[in-house]
């Protein structure tokens, strides 16, 4: 049985705990808010300018760029996006999870000859796949601490070279979409070749308009491209920054919470534990008193 001392000592701990774990949902809630902002932002511009490229591809089919061109899969590279932080619940677990999916599933064949390579995009992504056999081409971290569209520009640009140069077939991006503060869609996307079907969205209008473009729809279909591969990177890294936040939000709460029960809970244990003692004090007193009498 744990003494007084123990329980106080104990007590004080989940105290101090509970402080630290406060203290973080609080931080949490406050970049919550800026990331909603920036990714309530990003949100139509990307959707627009795929609606865009998927209207335009729609109306010209024999368009001949290398980005749209599919062939069979013999290489493949898988963008996990992690957070660099823990403390956000089944956050980074649930990426982790669905990658390792992949890489025995749909993507098994490939990963058997070593066809698959990694990008780790986040410190817990890459601390975990480092210890496999399964081969990391890049890692990135601490760059949600300053979050830049530079970084999705160059990170488009890698893996569209290698496209190009024929190095890999198909790329996928696994990442956690921001929903609410209590929830995250998993998402495992293709982001190269660019499949045209998916760039409209299952609501979207067909456009009866026929438009005039200058100079010709080829051309605005190449220039769209790139721009619309940064946009849809740019969000990826946007909904997984504010998915994180929101993980740790709410773990954090969740925290806080069971560090309030567990005081009560010691507390109660320790308001029993005394009046024990006391009682125990009392009996010893009250022996020793009819000792004496007796005596």
């Amino acid at each position: 049985m744990a003494t007084l001392r123990e329980i106080k000592r104990r007590i004080a701990g989940v105290k101090s705990t509970e402080q630290i774990t406060k203290a973080m949902k609080m931080v949490a809630a406050a970049r919550l808010r800026r990331a909603q902002t920036n990714i309530i932002n990003a949100r139509p511009y990307a959707r627009k300018i795929a609606e865009v490229l998927g209207h335009l591809l729609e109306i010209e089919k024999e368009v001949e760029n290398p980005l749209l061109e599919k062939r069979e899969i013999k290489k493949v590279a898988l963008v996990v996006v992690t957070s660099d932080r823990g403390l956000c619940g089944g956050f980074n677990i649930n990426v982790i999870r669905k990658t390792e999916e992949l890489l025995t599933g749909e993507f098994a064949d490939q990963a058997a000859e070593g066809n698959v390579e990694l990008y780790c995009v986040g410190k817990k992504g890459y601390d975990h796949f480092k210890n496999t056999d399964f081969p990391i081409a890049d890692s990135f971290l601490g760059i949600f601490s300053k979050l830049d569209f530079s970084f999705a520009v160059k990170l488009v640009k890698n893996l569209s070279a290698k496209y190009v140069a024929g190095e890999y077939d198909k790329v996928v991006v696994v990442f956690n979409e921001f929903k609410s503060i209590i929830q995250q869609n998993l998402i495992a996307q293709q982001f190269l070749p660019l499949d045209p079907e998916k760039l409209l969205g299952e609501d979207t209008e067909k456009v009866a308009t026929e438009y005039i473009y200058e100079p010709d729809k080829v051309s605005i279909i190449n220039a769209l491209i790139p721009k619309n591969l940064n946009s849809q990177m740019w969000r990826v890294l946007l909904e997984s920054y504010a998915a994180e936040l929101g993980a740790r939000m709410t773990a954090m709460d969740m925290a806080t919470e069971n560090a309030k029960e567990l005081i009560k809970n010691l507390q109660l244990t320790f308001n029993k534990e005394r009046q024990a003692a006391i009682t125990k004090e009392i009996l010893e007193i009250v022996s020793g008193a009819n000792a004496l009498k007796k005596s």
